[in-house]
């Protein structure tokens, strides 16, 4: 197992109520680092680390002024902010379809939780990282946005292929603050987004596409993320990270 020493660090994770998002911020804390979690959902009955080390913020991501008082919050109790990862998302099976039958509002709601959201965050973020001339962020895109798919989501492939321009132009305008962005697409994981893998059976035949013969646990992708916060990463910006088995292979 991969050990990071996040002592006296400070990081902002979107999506913290569960999944990917819920792991980042277990690894953070539990490395010494403290959290500021972003969810719409409750706050998870079990954490990392101790009370002192966290605090939990439940509300929507496509709120700029919520998102912003909850990130300033977290700046005045912590001290400082190190890091920020953007995890946070929707895959809407039922709504989400071929952009040329799908609902609009649908779309734009994805655009807002999936792309925009993370703009927010980052414009609240930013300063802080300025102002000590250090930082790190991730964001979380997806495969699904670097190939077709017969059973399209159009809204929450875009989205997420916008999120790899965010994220290295980001890369490029705050390279001089020495602040550092990376993007990570996932392949086929197991979280809650993906729900409709409720059995052994549905779980092993989603891992039967995937070259090495499974889908990812959380824990995987979290682990590259933190890798990507991390000083062991402290040369690499800009890049597109695929963490998928193989699967692009194919």
């Amino acid at each position: 197992m991969i050990t990071f020493d996040f002592t006296g660090r400070v990081a902002v994770v979107t999506g913290a109520g569960g999944g990917m998002g819920l792991q980042i911020a277990d690894m953070i804390l539990d490395a010494g680092g403290s959290v500021i979690m972003i969810d719409v959902k409750p706050e998870p009955d079990e954490l990392c680390g101790t009370p002192e080390q966290r605090l939990y913020a439940q509300g929507d991501l496509t709120d700029r002024d919520f998102v912003t008082a909850t990130i300033e919050a977290g700046a005045s109790r912590f001290g400082r902010i190190d890091y920020l990862a953007n995890v946070a998302g929707v895959l809407w099976f039922d709504r989400d379809a071929s952009l040329l039958d799908m609902d609009m509002e649908v779309w734009d709601q994805v655009f807002d939780i999936n792309l925009k959201s993370m703009v927010h965050t980052a414009r609240a973020v930013v300063p802080h990282m300025r102002r000590r001339k250090s930082g790190a962020m991730v964001h979380f895109s997806t495969t699904q946005c670097l190939r077709g798919d017969p059973l399209p989501q159009d809204a929450y492939s875009t989205a997420k292929a916008g999120v790899g321009a965010l994220s290295r132009s980001l890369a490029m305008q705050l390279a001089p603050d020495n602040i550092r962005s990376n993007a990570i697409y996932p392949g086929l994981t197991e979280t809650p987004l993906q729900a409709r893998w409720d059995t052994p059976e549905k779980l092993a035949e989603a891992g039967s596409f995937v070259p090495l013969g499974r889908v990812a646990t959380a824990v995987e992708l979290a682990t590259a993320a933190v890798f990507l916060l991390s000083d062991g990463a402290s040369y690499i910006t800009g890049t597109d990270l695929v963490v998928d088995g193989g699967l692009l292979l194919k």
